[in-house]
């Protein structure tokens, strides 16, 4: 189909009762196939069916979540959730299907074992038992994210949503971090009572759904959801246990060389964002401006990079700029029926404005690059361990352009970006047993929740010190990250996906071509194969290997003892 601007794109809301037809048809087709080409005909046929039903869906997803406050889009939104969902006893008999078709093992020949062993696991956690719960966990997602949304104060005069605050908290000026930093907290207090309650029937929702399905924890379900076939929970408690042996301690001693540099007796968290005492990096220009620097950046980096960022800008596949009613977060969709990503983010004024450009753009490449090469719609993506590789990669790949962005302040940008790379795993493996611990124990009070976060804060983030504030003493903070309300147990990828970066990155000092040849081979692989397989075909180590933690970080640590400490 012919592509057209973003904003020119006309919703037509997707035929539920047609999809369902199609895919009891192909059901049939599959159950009836006298040939491995009947099954192969049958499956594409649908996927054709489903790719434009997924980008009108889409298509209402973004622009519900660029305002949140639009009736139409906010109803729409909840039609289609609950719509999808009565779709799973048709999607679970074409699964079954297919999985059990005689034919599996051409279809496998071609296509890899991984797209029917992830078409096994959404058998074992989707069923028409766990419809209401299903619908009624999304309802209670677009409820969370309404009320983050409209969440602002008067801040000095100006009205400021959570990221407005956040510029104002790497502020020179220390009164006015503290300042900006009590009006955020404060903010989260007030709407406290409704997070906690979202989250608390979130949670015995999902618990009851793992039940129904035969698990013994909601935790265990979520690994099968999240298409975790290559490690376990008790893998993730090893990395978890590298990142504080190796990376906590070398954050302690970033954070006493911050408080060093920033002249200050006690370094709180409102001084944590502050990594130079006369201000860090800021970008240079405004939105339209950094685009335009991105599109010089990546027409110079590689012709591929050059003729996906050129789309974007062509088609205006962005929605970057922050306001009031605009969901909080950064992300990056796709619209497969036009091959199109789009990157939705909340700028504010700071040097993440310029991570976006490089993060979900890294995103956005791997997606332009499958969706033109890879015929599986289902396996152009893949887990979220493999995918956070290609965004958080990008941001070092990228290092060389900075100064387009940053002028005179570029060495600032890339010490404050390592730095945040580095010191920001502890606080993504807080969040990953934050999690394990919450579902492990389903009855816990929102106290408990709060008593537990601080446990794991004073283990992972020892330096941690929130000046008094009772609310984030007590343990307060976890609310902060909407990934524990709509995506459950996905964070510790990042985690992951960081260490693969800083290998990259290792790589890219040496010889910066075999690097991003290597990053460009695991792009363009999609999710044809599983996590391990993938981190071979990318040439990386697994996280999980003892020792790669310090091999990877090792070299980051010496630089930033360099740039930073010295």
């Amino acid at each position: 189909m012919k592509t057209v601007k973003f904003s020119e794109i006309e919703y037509k809301r997707p035929d539920m009762e047609a999809l369902k037809k199609a895919l009891e048809e192909a059901t049939a087709k599959v159950l009836n196939a006298k040939s491995y080409e009947e099954v192969r005909d049958a499956y594409y046929a649908l996927q054709e069916r489903e790719q434009a039903d997924e980008t009108m869906s889409t298509l209402a997803y973004v622009r519900n979540t660029i305002n949140m406050k639009d009736e139409f889009y906010d109803k729409e939104i909840k039609w289609l959730q609950e719509e999808f969902a009565n779709t799973i006893p048709q999607y679970n008999a074409y699964e079954k299907a297919l999985t059990q078709s005689k034919f599996r093992p051409e279809f496998e020949a071609e296509f890899g074992a991984q797209l029917l062993r992830t078409m096994d696991a959404s058998l074992m956690t989707s069923d028409e038992k766990i419809i209401p719960e299903t619908i009624r966990t999304e309802q209670l997602g677009q409820e969370y994210s309404k009320t983050t949304a409209s969440a602002v104060t008067d801040f000095r005069g100006e009205e400021c949503n959570f990221y407005g605050l956040l510029k104002h908290m790497q502020s020179t000026d220390r009164a006015e971090r503290k300042e900006a930093f009590e009006a955020w907290a404060a903010l989260y207090e007030k709407i406290s009572p409704e997070l906690e309650a979202q989250y608390g029937e979130m949670v015995k929702l999902r618990n009851e759904m793992a039940l129904k399905m035969g698990f013994k924890s909601y935790t265990d379900m979520a690994y099968i959801d999240r298409n975790r076939f290559d490690y376990k929970q008790e893998d993730a408690a090893k990395f978890r246990e590298q990142v504080r042996e190796i990376i906590t301690p070398a954050v302690a001693k970033l954070r006493k060389a911050q408080q060093e540099k920033l002249g200050i007796d006690k370094l709180y968290f409102y001084d944590e964002e502050l990594k130079f005492p006369d201000g860090n990096a800021a970008p240079i220009g405004s939105a339209k401006e950094l685009v335009d620097k991105a599109q010089r950046m990546y027409r110079e980096m590689s012709a591929e990079t050059g003729e996906f960022f050129d789309f974007m800008k062509e088609y205006e596949l962005f929605d970057l700029e922050t306001r009031p009613g605009k969901r909080m977060g950064g992300y990056m969709t796709s619209m497969p029926l036009f091959k199109a990503p789009f990157i939705f983010s909340n700028f504010n004024g700071t040097s993440a404005d310029v991570d976006v450009l490089t993060h979900e753009a890294g995103h956005a490449f791997q997606g332009y690059l499958a969706m033109r090469s890879i015929q599986v719609n289902a396996l152009r993506g893949s887990t979220a361990e493999i995918n956070e590789i290609h965004s958080m990669s990008m941001e070092h790949f990228a290092y060389p352009w900075m100064e387009l962005f940053f002028g005179d302040n570029t060495e600032k940008y890339v010490t404050s970006h390592l730095f945040d790379a580095l010191s920001t795993i502890p606080y993504l493996v807080s969040v990953d047993k934050f999690q394990h611990e919450v579902y492990a124990h389903p009855e816990y009070t929102a106290a408990d929740w709060k008593r537990t976060w601080h446990e794991i804060e004073q283990k992972y983030m020892p330096w941690r010190d929130y000046d008094g504030n009772e609310f984030l003493e007590a343990g307060g903070f976890w609310m902060q990250k909407q990934h524990i309300f709509l995506y459950p147990f996905y964070y510790i990828e990042y985690a992951m996906s960081q260490i693969c970066a800083f290998q990259y990155y290792g790589r890219m000092k040496e010889d910066r071509k075999a690097a991003w040849e290597d990053y460009l081979r695991l792009c363009r692989a999609g999710g044809t194969k599983g996590y391990l397989e993938l981190l071979k075909i990318g040439n990386l180590l697994s996280p999980f290997e003892v020792g790669t933690v310090e091999k990877s970080t090792a070299h980051v640590i010496e630089e930033l003892s360099k740039r930073y400490m010295a």
